[in-house]
């Protein structure tokens, strides 16, 4: 996908992307652009489609804010003395509804959501299409493609967030939505993912980046597990067990130029070489370019250094757990730029994040790292086989946790003879070493009912940290919704 990011920014851009009002999620019509003039040709639909990818590359999401969020409130994350207010209310859960980047998060998705509506609500347009522009399994493709991400954003937004607006539609005037309980949430989601598995590509069969048949049902089964639903989340994994392969160098899920593997299911693309000129413009639209995300030069040890490794995070890997060194840098290491010394003093922590940074061949970072960021790789998948199974059938489930472990980089000794409890224990703890800094934890322990025995101490109160609070500017702005529909505790 990375080589039409350049049409998706001139092309379309600027065309769909405003047609979300900037105060709320008052969505109209993107009368800027008429469908019955604009889906004519292959394309012009691979290009709408293309816009609905770039909200993941917003600093709302992947670019900036998703990754202060997830690993900060998971305590993976110690802040260091400069670490900006908004990203330290993530760690002692001082956040409130004004949060800029909490609706940065929302708006990003609900802008995804919107341009997904636009490409499907067009369907009968596109299939109109002769096939000699665009034979019918290329259209059901892209319309598969709009239905995998519109999921994703509502993943994004239910797990959350809880109840949100429900919309499957391209509004006709801006009265807003009410809420939607997170079953009907949860419910649209397992029918967009259903229709796009029936439609998407194979792996390797389609461009690298896009969408596939295995990363719709990789995500179906996430979805089931997150509704306690094991049976079904069991059954689509199963679908996909053994169409994946672990890498054999663990670090290359983290390289920019291994980036592609067989580990990785979904990714959000970025490359520095197609452009970042509108990366600071805004937090929410995609539109422009902007191809790179802010991860390496926010985490880096020898740049900004705003975050470091957690001592809770380093000290959960076993002695010789070689993930602990591809994952973080500690002084005498080396990288591009030497030898690792003391961290800076003004400054805290005992490493530095190794993971998803450039120091493998650049001496510093800058704000264009170019390395995508994994939303579900086959080790997430094999490990959440391991929790559907572990009390039915531990042997099974230590199977799972075992193929991660003995990959021929990491090669650490299988767990055996565990049940119950301590079963459970070995795949919390697997998903923390191995998932570090993927912005998985905190829902881990969310749904798994540990976040305020993990975080208490840190500020999390149950009851209400498990969401979001919904942003004051879509409180203002949506007459659906009022300050009685904000989520407890807020």
């Amino acid at each position: 996908m990375k080589k039409y990011k350049l049409i998706l920014a001139l092309l379309f851009g600027v065309l769909v992307i405003d047609s979300c009002n900037e105060n709320g999620l008052e969505l109209t019509n993107p009368n800027e652009l008429s469908p019955e003039t604009f889906f004519k040709t292959e394309a012009q639909v691979q290009s709408a489609v293309n816009a609905i990818y770039a909200n993941l590359q917003t600093r709302g999401l992947y670019t900036r804010h998703m990754f202060f969020m997830m690993d900060n409130m998971a305590h993976e994350n110690g802040g260091n003395n400069q670490l900006e207010t908004d990203k330290q209310q993530y760690l002692d859960f001082s956040f409130d509804s004004s949060h800029g980047a909490i609706k940065a998060y929302w708006d990003s998705c609900f802008r995804g959501i919107n341009k997904a509506n636009f490409v499907i609500g067009n369907e009968a347009l596109i299939n109109e299409i002769p096939d000699s522009f665009m034979n019918a399994a290329q259209k059901a493709k892209f319309i598969g493609e709009a239905k995998f991400l519109r999921a994703l954003y509502y993943f994004f937004l239910t797990t959350r967030f809880g109840d949100v607006p429900l919309i499957t539609v391209i509004p006709e005037n801006g009265a807003g939505f009410v809420k939607s309980p997170q079953s009907a949430i949860y419910q649209q989601i397992i029918t967009d993912l259903q229709d796009a598995s029936a439609t998407l590509l194979d792996a390797g069969d389609d461009e690298d980046g896009r969408a596939t048949k295995g990363a719709a049902i990789a995500l179906l089964g996430k979805t089931y597990l997150f509704m306690g639903n094991k049976p079904a989340a069991l059954t689509e994994f199963t679908k996909i067990y053994g169409t994946y392969t672990l890498e054999d160098n663990y670090f290359d899920n983290f390289m920019e130029e291994t980036e592609h593997g067989s580990e990785v299911i979904f990714a959000v693309e970025y490359d520095d070489a197609l452009g970042d000129g509108n990366k600071w413009d805004s937090d929410v639209s995609g539109a422009g370019v902007n191809n790179v995300t802010f991860r390496g030069q926010e985490y880096g040890f020898n740049d900004w250094f705003n975050v470091f490794p957690s001592d809770d995070l380093l000290n959960e890997y076993e002695v010789g757990d070689p993930r602990f060194k591809d994952n973080f840098y500690v002084n005498g290491d080396t990288f591009a730029g030497g030898t690792v010394a003391a961290f800076p003093s003004n400054n805290g922590g005992n490493a530095g994040w190794k993971k998803y940074q450039n120091y493998y061949k650049d001496a510093n970072e800058d704000q264009a790292s170019g390395i995508n960021m994994n939303v579900i790789r086959y080790a997430d998948v094999l490990l959440m086989m391991a929790e559907c199974t572990y009390e039915s059938s531990p042997g099974i489930a230590m199977g799972y946790i075992n193929e991660v472990r003995s990959r021929p980089s990491t090669n650490m000794p299988n767990v055996t003879g565990l049940t119950g409890a301590a079963l459970f224990d070995a795949i919390v703890h697997e998903r923390k070493v191995e998932l570090a800094g993927e912005q998985v934890r905190f829902p881990d322990l969310v749904r798994w009912g540990l976040a305020q025995s993990v975080l208490g101490g840190f500020g999390f109160q149950a009851g209400k940290h498990e969401l979001f609070p919904i942003p004051d500017a879509e409180i203002s702005s949506n007459e659906n919704i009022s300050s009685a529909d904000q989520n407890p505790g807020y």
